[in-house]
C-alpha cells in the first residue's frame, strides 16, 4: 500500500498574501510540491487540503486531487495543523481512500524533492518511531549564536551547557523540522499530534530546506531557481 501525500495550502497566509499561489519562476509555489510529489512516483495519492478555490483549481491544473474543501474555521492563522490533517484522513477514508503511512508536505519548501521524500519514507519505514522529519541541522545555534532577553532586558544565551562553547562547531547538534513530516496513520490518529513520541531527523540540504515564510525568501527561491 503506497503513502498518501497531503499538502495543506490555506489561502489566508498574512506573512506573504496569497503565498501559496504567488509566482516564482512563472509558476505558483503550491505547483512545486505536487511537481516533486507526482514524480517521485512513491504516492497513491497527492491531495490538497484548502479552504480556497482558486488553489484548489491551480492544484488540480498542476495534477493534485481536491477531492473535497476544507472548512473555513480550520484555515485561519490560528488553526493548528493536527486538525487540518486530522479532517483530510477522515474524508480520504470516506471516499474509500485507505493508506498506512501518510506524509504532509509543506508547499511553503519548493526545493524539497523526490530523493527527500524517499528517504525520510525509508527512514521511517525501518525505525520504531512516531515520525520522521526533513532537517538540517540549525544555523545559528540555541548553544552559540542565539540570544535571549532576560526579566531585566539583558540578552542571554538561548541554551546552555556544562561546558564553554567558544566555536559554533563544538555546539551540541539542534535541527530545525522543515518542511515535511511521515506519520503511522492509525498511530497518528490515536494520538492527534504532530509531534509526539520518538521524531527522528532526515538530515537535507540547507538549499532544500529553505522555507518561504516573507518577501526576501521568495527573492532567494528565485535566484535558487534561475542559477540551479
Amino acid at each position: 500500500m503506497k503513502p498518501v501525500c497531503i499538502i495543506p495550502a490555506r489561502g489566508g497566509s498574512k506573512g506573504v498574501p496569497k503565498k501559496n499561489i504567488r509566482l516564482i519562476a512563472g509558476k505558483p509555489l503550491i505547483y512545486y510540491a505536487i511537481k516533486s510529489a507526482l514524480e517521485s512516483k512513491i504516492f497513491s495519492h497527492v491531495i490538497v487540503s484548502t479552504e480556497d478555490k482558486k488553489i484548489a483549481s491551480i492544484a488540480k491544473k498542476y495534477g493534485a486531487e481536491v477531492p473535497f474543501m476544507r472548512p473555513k474555521n480550520l484555515a485561519t492563522d490560528k488553526a493548528a495543523m493536527e486538525p487540518v490533517l486530522l479532517h483530510a484522513i477522515k474524508k480520504l477514508n470516506l471516499l474509500g481512500i485507505y493508506f498506512e503511512i501518510f506524509v504532509c508536505r509543506d508547499c511553503t519548501c519548493p526545493f524539497i524533492d523526490a530523493s527527500d521524500m524517499k528517504g525520510a519514507i525509508e527512514l521511517f519505514k525501518k525505525s520504531d518511531c512516531y515520525s520522521t522529519y526533513a532537517s538540517v541541522k540549525a544555523h545559528p545555534s540555541p548553544y552559540f549564536e542565539m540570544w535571549e532577553p532576560n526579566k531585566d532586558g539583558f540578552l542571554e544565551i538561548s541554551k546552555t551547557t556544562n561546558k564553554i562553547i567558544h566555536r559554533r562547531q563544538d555546539a551540541p547538534i539542534v535541527y530545525t523540522i522543515v518542511g515535511l513530516g511521515v506519520y503511522q496513520t492509525k498511530k497518528f490518529l490515536k494520538i492527534r499530534k504532530c509531534q509526539a513520541g520518538k521524531m527522528l531527523p532526515y538530515e537535507i540540504t540547507k538549499e532544500h530546506s529553505h522555507m518561504i515564510d516573507f518577501e526576501f525568501d521568495f527573492k532567494v527561491a528565485e535566484l535558487l531557481l534561475k542559477n540551479g
